[in-house]
């Protein structure tokens, strides 16, 4: 239990830290509210319609191709940092190579569905 001891002792300070930072911004905030403080905006710019507009399809696949080569990437780097100690299959590095590129074909094959679909042309 001794080895714990300076975790907990951080792990309560974080907790510590965070609850008074938020304490004391609330505590010392200037609340000075007027008509144009109100008002939504986005980026500094006025509202330019309302809020249940329909949006193009094209916004939403570009956020899931975001997400899918966004996990390549959370897949590929330990994967590369063990590539030398994976025995896949009893083929060793080979058996590696191929779980990759198994890997790597699933996402060719979207990326060119989302290509064809034409999700990456703005009009």
């Amino acid at each position: 239990m001794r080895a714990y001891v300076p975790l907990l002792m951080l792990i309560g300070f974080v907790a510590f830290n965070a609850v008074m930072m938020v304490a004391l911004s609330h505590l010392l905030q200037a609340n000075r509210p007027t008509k144009v403080k109100a008002q939504p905006y986005e980026s500094g710019m006025p509202n330019l319609g309302t809020a249940h507009e329909r949006f193009d399809v094209k916004f939403y696949l570009v956020g899931v191709i975001f997400i899918v080569f966004d996990i390549e990437v959370v897949f590929m780097m330990p994967w590369a940092i063990a590539f030398r100690q994976l025995d896949l299959f009893g083929l060793g590095m080979l058996g590696a190579l191929i779980e990759m590129g198994v890997f790597v074909l699933i996402l060719a094959v979207g990326y060119v569905y989302v290509y064809k679909r034409g999700a990456l042309e703005w009009t």
